[in-house]
């Protein structure tokens, strides 16, 4: 069971070896990224139908027993979410056989974008606060290594805002753990469980969850403290844009979702009334600020923010169907946003630019890119019957079950207004022609532009596969919120004894 868990982090560190010092060959750096993408994903695969067979596994690294040792655990949730950032790795390990030069391989892109995904996964199978605060770590030191290359002024700018308030953000994450530690004596998450619900001062746990909240927040870029997103975004190589979009806030999702619902969960009055107010204020200034921009990646940055909301939503209303449309949107939303960025990319290769008033003419210029980008634009918006319209209906029934009325009319407006941006960027970008004063980049050659479609077309076919055939991926979300709900299992296989279940 160790090896199962450690193959999925393991692999990409590895393969960020020989992709380092063959940088000096972008081509082969970059085929050595792409094996090991591929490799990492097959690992991710046996390691998910584990879990579905055997329910959670959990193995202690050197022989050392939980709490005292470091544990990997993978629970449902977990487990999809490994999947997800294997096949996000993979799509964009293949796009960047297009877009990655000579220049960004000798710089470290390849070997980066594995350590990067090394973090990710890492946090997703880690057992204990600390390590994940050295994953987090990872993720930043090889996110702000990927931000910074090529050394433009907008990408400097852009990652000293990134790093500024991420730096804040693990200060508050830091604070939390030393404190979390004085009072219970233990990081292990399984342990912390048992430990937080049994502590005799449980003002003081309701004051360290909402650490853990703001820390977690930034991580996530929730309302009020996403301005380091837009700021940055849009400033690197779209590989790197799309990777960024698709997976670095989802690990603060991640962590938010594990903490208030396996650590602190004695208060779910103060903390989940907090998390319910920030969903909504998420979903509504993110969509407003989308509509306000007029750059292609801009209006997609600012749509990462919205849709964070509506994951946070399902954590807030915390009921077994509201957690469901949680994990489907966490699965969803990656699919989909990356794949837009990677659309992006092309879109700026072809027409010269990213400002939607000074390009245009993509509709009758590349009719296989328009088709493309409306199926990730319309699944985004919540059109049946793509992945989106599930995600979305199933958070708004949870929300309507529970009487949360405000709430559910704030999803479906903040869907409309997403519509509204959706169309701004077909309009603009695909439907009108090309200004004259703008020249056009000249069109890709093959060797750029295969990689570049195949990456967008592979994650296309996964959004319409997710939207037609929703049934497993529902009962995999499913089988992951019971799981969140009631931790007993978690509890049993980190600690290796039996736990009551939750009444």
């Amino acid at each position: 069971m160790s090896w199962l868990l450690i193959l999925p982090i393991l692999i990409p560190f590895c393969t960020a070896i020989p992709a380092f010092f063959a940088g000096g060959n972008a081509q082969l750096s970059a085929r050595i990224s792409l094996a090991g993408s591929a490799i990492g994903l097959v690992a991710a695969l046996v390691l998910f139908c584990q879990v579905h067979d055997q329910g959670v596994i959990a193995g202690q690294m050197s022989g050392w027993a939980a709490p005292f040792g470091i544990t990997l655990v993978a629970d449902m949730l977990s487990a999809i979410m490994v999947v997800i950032t294997a096949i996000t790795g993979l799509a964009v390990a293949i796009y960047a056989l297009g877009e990655i030069d000579d220049n960004q391989s000798e710089l470290g892109y390849h070997a980066l974008f594995q350590i990067l995904l090394a973090g990710v996964t890492g946090a997703f199978l880690t057992g204990d606060l600390f390590n994940l605060y050295v994953w987090f770590e990872v993720m930043l030191i090889a996110s702000f290594g990927l931000l910074i290359m090529g050394g433009r002024a907008e990408q400097i700018d852009g990652a000293v805002k990134y790093v500024a308030l991420n730096l804040v953000s693990t200060i508050l994450f830091v604070s939390g753990v030393g404190l979390l530690y004085g009072e219970t004596g233990t990081l292990n998450m399984a342990d912390l469980s048992r430990a937080v619900a049994e502590h005799p001062d449980q003002g003081m746990m309701v004051l360290i969850s909402l650490l853990f909240m703001i820390a977690f927040g930034v991580k996530s870029a929730v309302f009020p403290l996403f301005f380091w997103l837009p700021a940055s975004y849009h400033t690197p190589s779209f590989a790197v844009s799309a990777v960024f979009a698709g997976l670095l806030t989802k690990v603060g999702v991640y962590a938010l979702i594990r903490s208030f619902t396996l650590i602190f969960t004695s208060d779910p009055g103060i903390t989940h009334t907090i998390l319910l107010w920030v969903a909504g204020f998420t979903m509504v200034t993110g969509v407003l600020g989308a509509a306000a921009q007029s750059d292609f990646r801009k209006v997609l940055s600012f749509h990462i923010i919205s849709q964070i909301g509506y994951m946070v939503l399902g954590l807030a209303l915390m009921t077994p169907l509201a957690l469901v449309g949680s994990v489907f949107y966490l699965v969803h939303h990656i699919i989909v946003k990356a794949n837009l960025f990677l659309i992006a990319g092309i879109s700026e290769k072809l027409t010269g630019g990213s400002n939607l008033y000074k390009i245009g003419g993509l509709y009758g210029a590349a009719p296989l890119l328009a088709a493309l980008f409306l199926i990730p634009a319309f699944s985004l918006a919540g059109f049946p019957p793509l992945s989106g319209f599930w995600a979305k209906y199933i958070l708004v029934k949870a929300s309507l079950d529970t009487q949360a009325w405000l709430i559910a009319g704030t999803a479906l407006v903040v869907g409309l207004f997403t519509i509204f941006s959706m169309t701004k960027i077909w309009a603009e970008a695909f439907w009108k022609e090309h200004p004259d004063e703008i020249t056009p980049e000249p069109p890709m050659d093959g060797t750029a532009l295969w990689p570049r479609y195949a990456a967008v077309i592979f994650l296309a076919l996964l959004t319409v596969a997710i939207g037609l055939v929703p049934q497993p991926f529902l009962e995999l979300a499913e089988t992951a919120s019971a799981q969140l709900l009631d931790p007993s299992a978690y509890i049993a296989a980190v600690l290796g004894e039996p736990v009551e279940a939750a009444q």
